[in-house]
Order: C-alpha cells, then structure tokens, then sequence
C-alpha cells in the first residue's frame, strides 16, 4: 500500500472518531474500554488519556508493562499534543517529507514519529485531549486506539490501517 493510501487512512479515522462532548467522566468510561479490551486480548499495554493541557485523566498499566511504557506515553502524548493529529499521521508526515524529528526541530527525547497516540476531538471545539497505548508494535498500539474509540463511540466501518 502506498504512503498516500496509509495517510488518507489515518486522516479518515481521525475524521470519523470524533466526540460530541468529552468530560472526565467520558476519559473514565472510555479507559475502561481500553482495559477490558487489553484483558480480553492478553494485551500487556499501559493506556493514558490525558486532556490537552497534560492533566492525566485515565492511566491504566496492566501486568507485564514497566516504566518504558510510560516514557513512550508522554512521548506520543507530546507529539499529539503539539500537532493536534495522531502520531501514525505525523510519523506519515516526516515519511512522505523524508524528514526526522530532529530535522523538523524536535527533541526525539520528548517527541515520537510512531504509532500509539490518538486525539480527541470534540465537534466545533477541536482536539481537547489525546489517548495513548504503548506495549505492542506501534501500528498494534494505533489498531488498539481505533478499535476502543470506535467501540466506545459506536461508529462502525471506520477504515482500518494495514498492520503488517
């Protein structure tokens, strides 16, 4: 699949998940879903929603998940944060420019080009908060992102981007 067909995917996904509203509540019912996801699928994943201010509104780690995990959280959090998009759509982005993190003028310390950071928007507000999944392969973390917002938002056929 070419560069253009992954990134109209991603921009698809992004387009379609949106929310109509997003409270705390909301990050609560919503990270419960990421769990009972994880514990359905033996998936050894931490799993944050933060809003965009950085104020941490779910954080979940379930067994097998360590420290690491949460670095590359507030990585992709970071990275969500600062652009507004996915981080699969911005790692797209430097891939399509054949361009790095660093050449961009990002700290690759702070910032990531991967999968596994997704925001929320709110319709007629923007993005307000991000959700992260870190433990699996980066496109896995994005599958995870989009099958739980999905779920949670009972929107159906929402393109699926290729995990190979």
């Amino acid at each position: 699949m070419e560069l253009e067909e992954r990134m109209a995917i991603v921009v698809a996904q992004e387009e379609l998940l949106k929310f109509e509203t997003f409270t705390c509540e909301d990050a609560w019912e919503l990270g419960k879903v990421f769990v009972a996801d994880a514990m359905d699928n033996d998936l050894k994943i931490a799993i944050a929603i933060k809003s965009l201010s950085g104020k941490t509104l779910f954080h979940y780690a379930l067994e097998g998940t360590n420290l690491g995990n949460d670095g590359w959280i507030d990585r992709k959090f970071r990275t969500v944060q600062y652009f507004e998009m996915s981080t699969l759509r911005y790692s797209l982005f430097l891939k399509k420019r054949g361009a790095t993190l660093s050449e961009r003028g990002l700290d690759p310390t702070q910032f990531v080009a991967c999968g596994g950071g997704f925001p929320i928007f709110v319709e007629g507000v923007g993005c307000v908060a991000a959700a992260m999944v870190s433990g699996l392969r980066d496109v896995e973390d994005h599958e995870v992102l989009i099958r739980c917002i999905s779920k949670y938002l009972s929107v159906e056929d929402v393109p699926r981007y290729p995990i190979v």
